[in-house]
Formats: structure tokens, sequence, C-alpha cells
């Protein structure tokens, strides 16, 4: 028998078998005591009936004429079913008086009064006279069995029809009573592994609360060690712009002030390096405010306005690069901070920019259902390698200077904001190249199905 693994489940059978057992037994035991009484009643009425008898039997039997000794059965004054039948009989077993649905084999010899049973008749004997006038009273032991099933029936039908209705009680019950419980459990089922806050504990059980206590501790030193963790990443990283920026600035006087091709070129490798360990400091910095951060804001905000300036500042800065931006004509609104939403857009062409074909142009499109696309030409990737690329310091291949966690951010991001980061290559309506989307309305769900802006607005920057 497979058990119950709910607690409702589990209270509902204990308490329903536990109360139709006691039910049934007091329904047996009821059953046993009604037919009990029913047979002590019908036992005396059935001596009564013989009591009665016997002497208007003896006084009809005693007055007839001297030597008149043959049988005599009574008439019948109007047809009726005869339940009780009866019998007079002598010393030597002579019938000398019957009922006149009286059948003369049903009746035994007679041993004696009292009760006795055969097979089909409850009887009882009673004498007089000395024994020389005998009764015998039968009753169909069909008839008392049939009065038996229906008094119990009678007993019992309103017992049956409780049963549903006290188990529908009892599910109400114990559903109203397992509520606190059912909604803890809710809490634990929809919440996401990066959701350290407290569970409501409120109104569980005394039993079930310490749990939840303990839950709630082991969370709030699980987001204790994560803050510390984010805050040493960020304040790292923070601190390491300023002697970062002024090693930069040495090597980049250095590789101006020397003469010797030699020492230039080991400046300017120094200087690429030390460009590259800011970015990754910036990266680092982003991910911790993806994964501690509040990424909406209480307010609506025209998303245009935010890739608009992030597209622009980055053709400034990417010199050579084409980064075609693609809008819809009505603003699309959405409550996700646009600082959120710049770290989302520079990662995306960023990464772009680095691992797509240098020359065809990055195009950056917005649906009118806010969904950011980022598209790139460039080699096909491959399913295995696509599912790989959120982890953080992942890169496609050895090539390219990205620091492996720009994607990681975005889908770190996508999973705060109730979204998902989709990556496809080849890209839409292409045979190569490489493609991420992802919904930025600020509602949760998966990104919105578009396959484009309907109406948009081409800004191509060199």
């Amino acid at each position: 028998m497979r058990v119950a693994r709910s607690l409702q489940a589990r209270l509902l059978v204990a308490i329903g078998s536990l109360l139709l057992v006691i039910w049934l037994s007091a329904a047996w035991a009821t059953a046993v005591l009604l037919r009990h009484e029913i047979e002590e009643v019908f036992d005396s009425s059935l001596q009564e009936t013989a009591q009665r008898l016997l002497p208007l039997a003896v006084v009809d039997i005693v007055g007839r004429e001297e030597g008149e000794t043959a049988s005599q059965r009574l008439g019948v004054i109007r047809d009726h079913a005869e339940l009780y039948t009866y019998v007079v009989r002598n010393e030597k077993g002579e019938i000398l008086l019957r009922s006149h649905a009286a059948d003369v084999s049903a009746f035994p010899a007679y041993d004696g009064p009292g009760f006795r049973r055969t097979e089909r008749y409850r009887l009882y004997s009673e004498e007089a006279l000395q024994g020389t006038v005998v009764i015998t009273v039968a009753q169909p032991l069909d008839h008392q069995a049939s009065i038996i099933r229906k008094m119990q029936m009678v007993l019992g039908l309103p017992v049956l029809l409780m049963i549903p209705a006290a188990f529908g009680a009892i599910a109400f019950a114990v559903r109203r009573g397992t509520r606190p419980l059912r909604s803890f459990r809710d809490q634990l089922e929809t919440r996401s592994e990066k959701d350290l806050a407290a569970l409501d504990a409120e109104g569980l059980p005394s039993e079930v609360a310490p749990l939840a206590d303990t839950i709630n501790a082991l969370l709030a030193r699980l987001r204790s060690a994560f803050d510390a963790e984010r805050s040493l990443a960020a304040n790292t990283a923070h601190e390491l712009r300023t002697p970062l920026a002024g090693a930069i600035a040495q090597a980049q006087r250095i590789r101006k002030e020397t003469s010797e091709a030699q020492t230039a070129q080991r400046a300017a490798d120094i200087e690429a390096t030390l460009k590259r360990l800011t970015a990754r400091a910036e990266r680092l910095m982003q991910l911790a405010r993806a994964e501690g951060g509040r990424l909406t804001i209480d307010a609506e905000v025209d998303l245009r306005d935010a890739l608009t300036v992030v597209v622009e500042d980055m053709n400034r800065t990417e010199r050579g690069r084409h980064i075609l931006l693609l809008l819809p004509d009505a603003p699309v609104a959405s409550s996700v901070d646009p600082d959120t939403v710049g770290i989302l857009c520079r990662n995306l062409i960023d990464n772009a920019l680095q691992h797509g074909d240098k020359g065809s142009p990055v195009e950056v499109a917005l649906s009118p259902a806010g969904e950011l696309s980022v598209a790139n030409g460039g080699p096909l990737v491959s399913a295995a390698r696509l599912a790989a690329l959120t982890g953080r310091f992942e890169r496609n291949g050895s090539l390219g200077r990205g620091s492996g966690i720009g994607l990681s951010i975005v889908n770190t991001i996508a999973e705060r904001i109730g979204s998902r980061l989709e990556l496809r290559s080849p890209r839409l309506g292409a045979e190569d190249g490489f493609e991420a989307r992802i919904g930025i309305n600020g509602d949760s769900g998966s990104p919105a199905q578009s396959n484009g802006p309907q109406s948009q607005n081409n800004i191509p920057q060199s």
C-alpha cells in the first residue's frame, strides 16, 4: 500500500479510517443489540400468544361432547397472512385444534414446554390439565429476519448518509487547519535559489514553527555570507580602479617618452593588459550588483532612451565598427532600472563586438513588447556551447578579449527580473551568426515572442 505523502492526505486517511472503523463498530454493535432485542420481543409475543390461546382451547375441548375427539380446524373469516400458526394436541400427540394455515408437518413432537427452533420456525409450547392439552405456536423465521433487516436498514441508513457528510466536514476542517502549512509549502516551491528572503511563518502550528525558524536562520546566514562575498567583490573592484588608472597612465607615459621600440611595445602590452583588468573589475562590480542590488524602480521609464544612450556611447568608443539600433516608434515602458538596462545592453553589444564578424554590423533591436535582441554575424555556435556560455568565465573559444562573465551577468539579471535569456545560432533570418534575446519589460515570465519591431527607426553609427 502506498503511503500518502501529503500531511493533509495522511490526516484525512487516518481520521477518516478511524472514524469509519468507529462507525462500523458502533453500527455492528447496534445491529447485534437490535437483533437481540427484536428476538426477545418476538419471543415474548410468541409466548403471550400461546398463553392466551391455551385457556380458550381448553374451554373449547372440555366443552365438546363426550367421545368427540376429531380434529377441528378454525375457519377463515377474512383472507389474511397468518404470521402465527398453532396446533393443540393431547398427550398422545393427536391434534385437537389448529389454525387454518397451520402446516402440521412443521410442528415436531412435543418434548416439553418452552422455546424451540427448527430450520424454518421459532416455536413455543405450553401445556394445561397436567399435560393432557398442549399448544404449540409457530412463527416463520424468515418473517422475523425480514423485520430485523428492515429495522437495521431504518437505523443504518442515516448513518450511511452521514458518512459522506462527515468525511466532507473532516476534509474541510483538515484543509482549513493545514492552510498555513500549504502556504509555507508554496513559498518553498515557488522560491528560486537566488531568493534568500525570510519565509513567512505566520500561523504555523507549534510542531512546524521551529522548522520555519531554523530555515529562516539558515537563510539569514546564507544571505549574510553572500552579501559579504558580493561586497568584497564590489569593493575590491572599486578600489582597483584608481591604481589601475594610475598604472595605465604610467604605461602610456613610458610608451610616449621612450625612444626604444621594444620598450614602447612592452608598455603598450602592459597598457592593454591593465585595460583588460579594468574591464574585468568593472564586470565584477556589475555582477555584484546583478546578484544583490535592486534592479527595478517604482516608476516606469522608456527603454528607448536607455538603449540610445548606450549605443551612441559605444559607437564613439568602438571606432571602425557599426552598431545598428532599431527602435519602435511608440514608447516602451518598463520598471527595470535604466542603469540595469544599460548593463544588459552594454554586455550584449560588447560580446557581439568581441566575437562577431568584424565586417558586419551589430544589430540591436527593441520590440514594442519590450524584447531586446542583439545579433551579429560570424561562425555558428553549437547547441552544447550555447548552453554553457551563460556560465561564469566561459568564452566561445580562445579568441577575443572578453572577461567571460558578460553573458553570466545578463543571465543573472534576467532571472532577477523574472525573464529569460535566449541564445541562438544562427541568428533569426540568417544562416550564420549569433543572437541573444531577453525580455526587459519588467513583467515576470519568458521574453516576448515577437520576431522584431513592427515600426523601426534605424540609427546606423560608425
